[in-house]
């Protein structure tokens, strides 16, 4: 199938790990133009030369996404050498603890942050023409709570209806907007990955869960979002779409 991503161009928040790194992989390898960003000057450097050594026309940023000026800047001047066709929002404050400092750092990070980086792009993508995407990246624990308390549910939660309101909005610019949320995710070295060669009860409980009998892979996610912003989904807009392997027993209408 051709997803028509060839030679489009993509910003991406957060590109050097995981599923944000799995991202990058995935529309490189559909042959479009991506630009990512992260903290880590030096992994930053270090997968953007990666990437580049595979002949791959990929471009990366050190930043911290709520340094909002540095923000609006990286997104302007990425488009400025092209235009932007597709954004997607990863960043996320994951680990934060359950905390007044940890909710503050969430909201800051996982809601402003990925509202103002919304902001800064949109109006790149509506000169970009019809067919322009904005994909958020969620999770299936906004919808399906386990284990402890922790900002990062919530903060997740409160993007479901700013993607539905902002998609109903951008729907007659040609903008489609959309967000993806992971199940359980395991790779080596993730929090998952860690916790498997660690051997918790809270992973052989999550484990049990999975109907499938595994975890998912970043690149099951990636897969998911490279095909909502490729052409074969132009109809598709304003959903959350759960990438799960079936983990969350409610039913969605």
């Amino acid at each position: 199938m051709d997803l028509g991503l060839k030679g489009k161009r993509v910003l991406i928040t957060g590109g050097t790990r995981s599923i944000g790194r799995a991202i990058v992989d995935a529309f490189v390898a559909e042959g479009a133009v991506v630009g990512f960003c992260a903290r880590d000057a030096a992994l930053v450097k270090e997968r953007e030369a990666e990437w580049q050594g595979k002949q791959a026309r990929v471009h990366g940023t050190a930043l911290d996404v709520t340094d909002d000026p540095a923000l609006k800047t990286w997104i302007d001047g990425f488009a400025a050498e092209g235009g932007i066709d597709h954004f997607v929002a990863n960043v996320s404050a994951l680990t934060t603890p359950d905390t007044p400092e940890g909710w503050r750092k969430a909201i800051d990070v996982d809601i402003v942050s990925t509202v103002e980086s919304v902001r800064h792009v949109l109006p790149h993508l509506q000169t970009s023409g019809m067919g322009a995407t904005c994909t958020i990246i969620g999770t299936v624990s906004l919808v399906e709570v386990s284990g402890p308390t922790q900002p990062y549910r919530s903060v997740k939660a409160a993007l479901v209806p700013y993607v539905k309101s902002l998609s109903i909005e951008m729907a007659p610019k040609g903008i489609r907007v959309n967000m993806v949320s992971p199940g359980t995710i395991i790779e080596d070295g993730n929090t998952w990955g860690r916790q498997r060669d660690d051997g918790t009860e809270r992973y052989k409980r999550m484990l049990a869960r999975n109907p499938m009998g595994r975890m998912g892979t970043p690149q099951e996610i990636a897969a998911a979002v490279v095909f909502i912003a490729g052409a074969p989904a132009s109809f598709i807009s304003g959903i959350n779409f759960v990438v799960d392997g079936a983990i969350t027993a409610r039913v969605q209408y």
